[in-house]
């Protein structure tokens, strides 16, 4: 019931705009607004003119600390760590993960939606990546994908539909990445499902099936939960399978690409 209402809530305020919470708080907070105005006022002679801020009181300074920022820093702070040579970001926020590599390296950003402003240390090019790139083949020694994959083939951001668009984007981006190379991918885990059209849901061991098949080792599996924030977790069986039966965390996984096929074989 709980879950139901909170999605209530967001269709409401997120996509028509009526948030009966923050109505009320702009009521409430009123009388202190013109408490405050008139008290600044008789002390003041220069001109004033009204601009309501009436929430701010109600939040901390960290009140937009959620899991886009929490990952986003996470693994920004893995790539200056490790310092690659060719970083290629797949349609992670530019106002977040992207601003934070791009104040310390060069960032190349590849999208299905254009970027139409020039930003310093990222070059942009504008790409469907669930169509097979073979000019694309050993691109890069490291990749990020955070929070994008599970929009792949929903058609939301303007990409054609295709229920199987998540597992095109990453065997593209395993073709990208020359052997050896990083794969940092962040996705919505918890119960298999599509919530359409806004996002899928992923049962962590589906990703990992997903990008063994393509030659991509897991080395890291970090999650972010609500109520534990970061923590790392050993990817066992059965840890990945009540994962599976979760409603919603974000997965933050770590694939190495193998330097050759046989040698993926050889591990089984």
């Amino acid at each position: 019931m709980r879950n139901a209402l909170k999605r209530i809530y967001w269709i409401a305020s997120a996509q028509f705009g009526f948030d009966l919470r923050k109505t009320i708080r702009s009521f409430i907070s009123l009388p202190r607004y013109f408490i405050d105005y008139f008290r600044f006022k008789a002390s003041y002679e220069g001109r004033i003119e009204f601009l309501p801020c009436l929430h701010d009181w109600h939040e901390e300074n960290g009140a937009t600390i959620d899991e886009y920022f929490w990952q986003d820093i996470y693994i920004a702070q893995k790539i200056f760590r490790s310092h690659p040579d060719h970083h290629v970001d797949i349609g992670s926020r530019v106002n977040g993960f992207i601003a934070h590599v791009a104040s310390f390296r060069e960032i190349e950003v590849i999208d299905i939606r254009p970027i139409t402003i020039s930003i310093p240390n990222v070059t942009f090019k504008q790409i469907d990546l669930m169509k097979p790139a073979d000019n694309f083949l050993d691109y890069c020694d490291s990749l990020s994908c955070l929070h994008a994959l599970e929009h792949f083939g929903l058609g939301r951001y303007g990409d054609p539909i295709d229920p199987q668009g998540h597992e095109s984007g990453i065997r593209n981006m395993a073709r990208m990445l020359r052997p050896g190379g990083i794969l940092y991918l962040s996705v919505p885990v918890g119960i298999n499902r599509v919530e359409f059209n806004g996002q899928r849901v992923f049962d962590p061991q589906l990703i990992i099936d997903i990008a063994y098949s393509n030659q991509l080792e897991l080395s890291e599996f970090v999650l972010f939960s609500a109520g534990k924030g970061l923590e790392k977790i050993d990817p066992t069986k059965e840890t990945l399978t009540a994962l599976g039966r979760n409603r919603y965390a974000l997965g933050i996984f770590t694939f190495e690409k193998a330097n050759t096929a046989n040698e993926m074989n050889c591990t089984e």
